[in-house]
């Protein structure tokens, strides 16, 4: 896993050639952050950190630069991005890139260098010479959309990096209100440790104190309410957010939306699909399919397609002003959450 990479980094234990690939960015990004900290000095970075577009060069520049002696330094970093030729997408390269010679580097990578490959596609074309290589000599660093267990391994990893443990029920609070994006989730273990510096567990109570609620989690969270039928909490949250001045119209999307989720999941669930097959098919993160299923046990085929129509006809009252918009919303919730 990337996390074991990270760590492998930290300890000073870093390997001539990376190739990193998929479409996780903040794992890009952090990994690229970690290893031009611990390879470029600060003061020579102007000469000794170069990145290659392999769109708009050729392959051939980059090696010529990874072969080149370090200035005023140890080491020098050089990242190829985009190299097409190692995706499984058809596409015709703009660039003749002379691949023996990217070959030959990876046998015998240049000692006093660092050389990337950065690799934005989900796979890899495992049938060529030069993956294949990659795969035997560099280290592969696979950049994927987390989902399940292995968001809340990275979220656990993230805390224990801090020497803090976190219980499993604050890990799943802290996915819920980050929507499983890595980099919120990373920005708030950060926080959460700091608040928690002269303790060592971080409870659910400490996530909902420090990471915010934004307008859609809290609408998550009523419709969260409204499934388990807890009445009076889920009208707190609607008399909170009245407060707080939400526009009622907004609310409604925002429900229509989740709502809307829930049955396309649950349709696709009923067709076999698994969870990354619905969230590929939709084109949103797993981890909100994740709860989108959570819910969409809860109601049958029939009870989503009437809450759509009656969201669909109180669109239209409010949209024509027939009758006041947070009346509306309030009679909805009253209706749904009777016994």
């Amino acid at each position: 896993m990337v996390l074991q990479v990270w760590k492998d980094i930290k300890k000073g234990k870093i390997e001539p050639v990376y190739c990193i690939y998929g479409k996780e960015l903040y794992l890009i990004q952090e990994t690229v952050s970690l290893l031009k900290k611990a390879v470029v000095e600060e003061g020579t970075k102007d000469f000794n950190f170069s990145v290659f577009d392999l769109e708009e060069e050729s392959i051939g520049y980059a090696i010529e630069d990874a072969e080149t002696f370090p200035f005023m330094g140890d080491k020098r970093l050089v990242i190829a991005k985009n190299p097409s030729f190692l995706s499984t997408e058809k596409k015709k390269d703009k660039i003749d890139h002379p691949l023996d010679r990217l070959e030959t580097y990876i046998k015998t990578p240049a000692p006093y260098t660092v050389f990337i490959l950065y690799a934005p596609y989900e796979k890899l074309d495992e049938r060529k010479k030069v993956t294949k290589l990659l795969k035997k000599e560099a280290s592969m660093v696979e950049a994927k959309e987390l989902s399940g267990s292995d968001l809340t391994e990275f979220t656990l990893n993230l805390v224990a990096a801090e020497n803090k443990t976190m219980q499993p029920e604050a890990a799943q609070e802290l996915l819920m209100l980050t929507s499983g994006n890595l980099s919120a989730i990373a920005q708030e273990v950060k926080k959460l440790c700091t608040y928690k510096i002269n303790q060592e567990d971080i409870t659910v109570d400490d996530v909902n104190t420090l990471v915010a609620r934004n307008l859609e989690q809290n609408i998550f969270e009523l419709i969260n309410k409204i499934v388990s039928k807890k009445r009076t909490e889920a009208l707190q949250i609607f008399y909170d957010l009245i407060k707080q001045k939400e526009e009622p119209i907004k609310m409604l999307a925002l429900i229509m939306n989740q709502f809307r989720l829930i049955h396309h999941v649950k349709y696709f669930q009923k067709q076999g699909y698994g969870q990354k097959h619905i969230a590929s098919n939709i084109k949103i993160h797993p981890f909100r399919v994740k709860l989108a299923l959570d819910q969409a046990r809860l109601f049958s085929e029939h009870e989503l397609t009437e809450i759509s129509k009656t969201l669909a006809e109180m669109d239209y009252e409010m949209k024509s002003g027939k009758r006041d918009k947070q009346l509306i919303l309030e009679l909805f919730l009253l209706n749904v959450l009777k016994s």
